[in-house]
């Protein structure tokens, strides 16, 4: 068999998009991060008529490429809350209007094998337009993203995607030096809100798109 990596995660992401679909979610399968940008540039945005879009912080979807492409269509208003040139009111006020959006992009911190997405955030307001607020949300999961439970999603996100991130953003706390989470009371912590996604309320308000790639913390 020729790729039986990527045909292992095929029929991984296949079952896993059948457990996503059965708690409401809806779900597409892209194998690349340019067919990711071919299904919410060609089927999810323009299926939504959105014309406010914006997103949560996110490495998976920096490398889809999928800002820059969203900024480049003309009419549509793009919340940019990535651009860290802002002041630091005029970024939270941007985070605050980010949540009236028509379309909200975003990645998980982890998704369980029984189609539950696990978070972890700093100030919340990417988990807080996943919740609610935005019409639509698009959340964009590699594969390395699956675990098996809840608790493997916990402890991932704890022991990984936490200090990573922490790494990443230059923030002065322990696992940033240490790379274990020590459960700090450091003021720059990132780790303040768990949130669970069971099912999508409404259905299909939340698309997944599961990614036959390794992106993303």
């Amino acid at each position: 068999m020729e790729k039986p990596i990527e045909h292992y995660w095929q029929i991984r992401l296949e079952r896993l998009k059948e457990a996503l679909e059965e708690n409401r979610f809806t779900v597409s399968l892209a194998q690349d991060a340019a067919e990711v940008r071919k299904i919410v540039l060609e089927e999810i945005l323009p299926k939504s008529g959105a014309k406010s879009v914006s997103w949560g912080g996110s490495m998976t979807l920096a490398a889809t490429g999928l800002m820059e492409a969203v900024k480049a269509i003309p009419g549509l208003e793009v919340l940019d809350t990535a651009n860290r040139s802002l002041p630091p009111e005029e970024s939270l006020e941007l985070r605050r209007r980010s949540l009236l959006v028509d379309l909200f992009i975003l990645g998980t911190n982890a998704v369980t094998e029984t189609g539950k997405l696990v978070n972890l955030d700093g100030m919340g307001n990417r988990v807080a337009a996943l919740t609610f607020g935005p019409r639509n949300v698009v959340v964009l999961v590699g594969r390395n993203k699956i675990v098996p439970d809840l608790e493997d999603a916990m402890l991932r996100i704890k022991d990984f995607a936490a200090p990573a991130n922490a790494m990443r953003l230059d923030r002065k706390t322990p696992c940033a030096t240490t790379s274990y989470c020590e459960e700090c009371k450091s003021p720059e912590r990132i780790c303040n809100t768990w949130v669970i996604t069971e099912k999508s309320s409404p259905k299909g308000r939340v698309h997944v798109v599961l990614i036959n790639e390794d992106l993303g913390f």
